[in-house]
Order: C-alpha cells, then sequence, then structure tokens
C-alpha cells in the first residue's frame, strides 16, 4: 500500500497544489456516508420526452437494500432539472439539497437486511449536450426530414444530468426497466430488450428491460425516426441477438456498414472472452453525436464510413479498415460495462484496454503486423500533459492520453510478457475475473503481475503516473553497445529487445550504465513495439 500511497502523492503534485475542488466535487465523487449505507437493487425509470419543448417529466423508483441503520439518503439530479416530490410507502418526504446532491429524510426505520424503495418525482428543461458526448446532456437535434432526433450522453458530467439517480459508479444497480413515452412518429431505443410497445393519447411509449448489472452513464434515451432490422450471431455463450436502429432514410448504408457488427463481437470475443450482456443482446443505434458506449445500446454517429469520422487516427491505412466508432464502443462493452471503474481518476481501465482493442480487432482480421503496426501508429496523438490517472475522490479524470499512451503500455507489456497465450488469458481472464464488478487500478494492476508471473509495479507507474516516456540511451563503441535509463522513476524495472541483424537479444536496462558484446558494424536497433524513446 506505501507504493500506492506514494504514487498518489506525487501525482498530487503534478497536477498541481492549488487544483480548486469545490464540496460539490467531492459530494458527487465520493462514497458519501448518505450513500454508503444502501446498495442499490432496481431502478425502474418512467419519463415523458417531449422535444416540442425540450423538456423531461417523470419519476425514478429507486428500489434498495439496507446495509446499516440511517436516516437520510444521497439522491443526486442535477439542474435546470428539480425534485418535485419524493415519497417512501406514499408518504412525502423532506428534501434538504446541496447543489447536485438531494438529501432525503426518511420516515420509516431503515433496517439492515431490509428492502425498501422511495420514489423520485422531477422535470424540467436539462442540460443541453453542446458538443456530445464530450460535453454531455441531451442532444435535441433534428433528422433530414425535419423529424426529432434526441439522444442522450453523460460520462463525466454524470447520468444525474438528465434523471434522478444514485450517480457514483461504485455501486451499478442490478436491473433496470425504462418506461419512455415520445410523440407519435417516433420511437425511444434504450438498454437492454424491448419489452412492450404501444400508442396512447398520441404517445409511443417504450419499456426496455436491462437484465444485468449497469453503470448510470451507461443508460441511455435514443429517440427517433427509426427503423430496425437484426440478425442472430453464434457466438461463445450461444445464440446472440444483434439489433440495428438506423433513421429511416440510412437503412440500406446502415445494412452495409453494420456488417462489421458481427465482426466486431467475433473479433473482441476471441481475446476478451464470451461478449458480457447475452441476456439483454447488442444494439447499434444511430444518434445525432459521434457515439458511446451505452451498455447494449451502444450509438453510433461515425457517418456510416470506415475510420474515426473518415480519417486514420494511427496513419498507417489500417484505420481505415474498420468503422472506428463500432469497433471502440463495442470494446467498452467489456472495458466499462462488463469491468466498470469505482472512480473516475481509474477511467483508463476504460480507455486503454479500449483503445488497444482497436489494435486487437485489426490483428484478428488482417494480422498481428496490421495490429502491431497499428497501435504504434497511434502514439502520434500522445501528449504528456499530466498523468493517466486523475485525483481521487472529487470526480477528476487523468489526461487524456489513457486513450493511446495506455494502449501502448499495454502492448509495451504483451512484449515483456513475450507469450501471447498467456497475454490472451489474460484479457479473456480479467473480464471472468471482474465480471459485471466495479474495481479499482490496484485490483487490476494486481491481477495482471499475478497472472502474467511478472512484476509490473514499476511499468504502471511509470506509464499510469508519471508524464515521462523512459529514454533508452545507447552508445556504440566498436564492438560494444552501452545502454541505460533515463527519463524514468526511481528503480523503473522493465527489460528491452534489441534487434542485432537478424537476431532479437533481450537487455536488462538500469539506470546506470551497462554493456553488450555485439560484432562490430552490426546495428543495434530498439524493437518498435516498446513504447519507449531512443537516444543514440
Amino acid at each position: 500500500m506505501m507504493r500506492y500511497a506514494i504514487a498518489l502523492i506525487l501525482m498530487t503534485v503534478q497536477l498541481g497544489l492549488h487544483a480548486q475542488y469545490t464540496m460539490g466535487d467531492t459530494l458527487r465523487g465520493s462514497i458519501t456516508s448518505e450513500r454508503s449505507w444502501w446498495d442499490l437493487i432496481y431502478y425502474h425509470l418512467d419519463i415523458d420526452v417531449d422535444p416540442s419543448d425540450s423538456t423531461i417529466h417523470g419519476q425514478n423508483t429507486i428500489q434498495y437494500e439496507v446495509l446499516s441503520s440511517h436516516n437520510v439518503l444521497q439522491v443526486d439530479l442535477q439542474p435546470p432539472l428539480e425534485i418535485t416530490r419524493v415519497s417512501q410507502d406514499g408518504m412525502a418526504l423532506e428534501v434538504e439539497s446541496k447543489g447536485n446532491a438531494h438529501f432525503v429524510q426518511l420516515l420509516k426505520p431503515q433496517k439492515k437486511g431490509e428492502v425498501n424503495e422511495i420514489v423520485v418525482e422531477y422535470g424540467g428543461r436539462p442540460h443541453v449536450a453542446i458538443r456530445a458526448p464530450w460535453d454531455g446532456g441531451i442532444s435535441w437535434k433534428y433528422d433530414d426530414n425535419g423529424k426529432p432526433f434526441v439522444a442522450s450522453s453523460c460520462q463525466g458530467i454524470g447520468a444525474s444530468i438528465w434523471w434522478p439517480c444514485k450517480d457514483h459508479m461504485y455501486d451499478e444497480v442490478d436491473s433496470m426497466l425504462m418506461t419512455v413515452s415520445v410523440p407519435e412518429g417516433l420511437m425511444n431505443v434504450s438498454n437492454g430488450r424491448l419489452r412492450s410497445q404501444k400508442t396512447e393519447d398520441g404517445k409511443n411509449i417504450t419499456e426496455w428491460y436491462v437484465d444485468n448489472p449497469i453503470n448510470n452513464y451507461g443508460v441511455n434515451i435514443n429517440v427517433g425516426d427509426y427503423v430496425h432490422f437484426g440478425e442472430q450471431y453464434e457466438g461463445e455463450a450461444g445464440a446472440l441477438d444483434l439489433n440495428y436502429y438506423v433513421l429511416r432514410d440510412n437503412l440500406e448504408k446502415a445494412k452495409k456498414q453494420f456488417e462489421q457488427g458481427a465482426m466486431t463481437i467475433e473479433g473482441l470475443e476471441y481475446w476478451f472472452g464470451p461478449y458480457p450482456f447475452y441476456k439483454d443482446g447488442y444494439k447499434l443505434v444511430e444518434a445525432p453525436y459521434l457515439g458511446m458506449e451505452h451498455q447494449s445500446s451502444v450509438t453510433y454517429g461515425n457517418g456510416y464510413q470506415n475510420g474515426y469520422l473518415g480519417r486514420d487516427l494511427s496513419r498507417t491505412g489500417w484505420g481505415l479498415k474498420f468503422d472506428f466508432i463500432i469497433i471502440h464502443e463495442t470494446g467498452h462493452e467489456w472495458f466499462a460495462n462488463n469491468i466498470t471503474y469505482q472512480d473516475i481518476a481509474d477511467m483508463w481501465i476504460h480507455e486503454s484496454f479500449t483503445a488497444y482493442s482497436e489494435a486487437l480487432y485489426a490483428e484478428y482480421w488482417f494480422g498481428p503486423e496490421a495490429g502491431a503496426e497499428y497501435v504504434v501508429g497511434t502514439r502520434a496523438n500522445v501528449l504528456n500533459d499530466k498523468p493517466i490517472i486523475g485525483v481521487y475522490g472529487v470526480n477528476s479524470r487523468g489526461s487524456g492520453d489513457m486513450y493511446y499512451k495506455g494502449s501502448n503500455m499495454l502492448h509495451t507489456i504483451r512484449q515483456v510478457v513475450n507469450d501471447d497465450i498467456k497475454w490472451r488469458n489474460v484479457l479473456r481472464g480479467l473480464n471472468e475475473e471482474f465480471y459485471h464488478q466495479t474495481v479499482t487500478t490496484q485490483q487490476v494492476e494486481d491481477y495482471m503481475s499475478t497472472h502474467l508471473e511478472v512484476d509490473l509495479s514499476s511499468i504502471f507507474d511509470q506509464y499510469l503516473r508519471d508524464v515521462r516516456i523512459p529514454n533508452i540511451e545507447l552508445k556504440r563503441d566498436g564492438g560494444d553497445l552501452s545502454y541505460r535509463w533515463t527519463n524514468v522513476i526511481g528503480g523503473f524495472n522493465m527489460p528491452l529487445d534489441i534487434k542485432i541483424g537478424e537476431d532479437t537479444q533481450r537487455i536488462y536496462p538500469k539506470s546506470s550504465w551497462q554493456t553488450l558484446e555485439i560484432a562490430a558494424g552490426v546495428p543495434g536497433e530498439v524493437d518498435e513495439n516498446f513504447f519507449v524513446t531512443v537516444n543514440q
């Protein structure tokens, strides 16, 4: 534990001792005493979405198990939405609000082991997403035919931006029902399976049921003039329903582009194990923004083209062989929705593994060289601006380098292990060991070190908690090749492969000079699959 404490102190210094965090940040980002005493069991979110005035009204029934006796329960909802009433067993309850956190004063004794529920009624005009999905909220758009096209996205900003909930990642609800009313002629598509759909009083009312644990930001609504098509994929855990909901005018384009849906499931099941949500099926849903990893309801807005909006983020050509949004956002079904961070400071657990899934997809379908070239090519996107791990307890994420610095860290660890069978088993093992769980960085690090049988602690510290890329310094003197690490933390311990002619030599650099004898005139080149810089 001492190593983690020291790393956290160093990280805080690097982020700036004068970073300002408010009480609101703490109430949002920490497990408060008003959260810790109850465990989420079930949500029933029952809402009316009205595009004509950009409002949402309705209620959320929150069912929970009492873990210890307490009489105050924290519910989160962000303005301009307002809670209009909270009740338990039909009795109205008093609510004390502190910004986005609302403290419900319970009248009924809360006895350990009991299952109770409250009903939170609310409404108003939710925050409008300016640049979804990065700036979260509700996107109120229109399709080319002038029909409303509406969607939610809320990672970072929090699910409480559009519905009342226990807005902390550590506690996932076990199951959820979503009843959503929208104007007739439109349809809402949400997570899980469609239980029912009916038209009543000029409204199209759908019920979607999620039969797996789900994180708050993974819950979504998508409202539009949708048409549906689908297929069944025979996966590792049996028959998996693949459903696609797209705007009416885009049906033919979608039928072609979404052929990559089954290809993605096949490639990622090979590396990560069975798709984690067979009970809820898998959906791609067209949205009025780029896309997001909403659990079993992956949203898509990449323009029915390969690459990232038609661009190759690796600059190698391989990124134009697949649709970035389909592969990346589906990869999150394993790392984000199956394995979920407890604190957003550990967001790398979602993004590093999922960014690496792009390369693994390329490797599965186009060969090992394609995957390696792709991940190495993404290094051009790395900024090294601040540590990848953020500050704990205040809803603070780390650097955007969690994507491609993180994926290259994982690719480097793969080279260190030098055993692709063991590597694949660990990727699959993570998804089995932490199936439908929330986790910490330490749990992931410890699991990988144990099962790869390599002490990876200094590698994780270097890439996740420091901003520097390790530098290997090389000097040639006739038949001697001297080498040492610079730009590294104390105790950095990582082997490195040097290509010497047709052969590969593994060396174990330190911060002091060491020497390797090689034939004069034979070049010694660092294997580019290790994410290091080289001074020669």
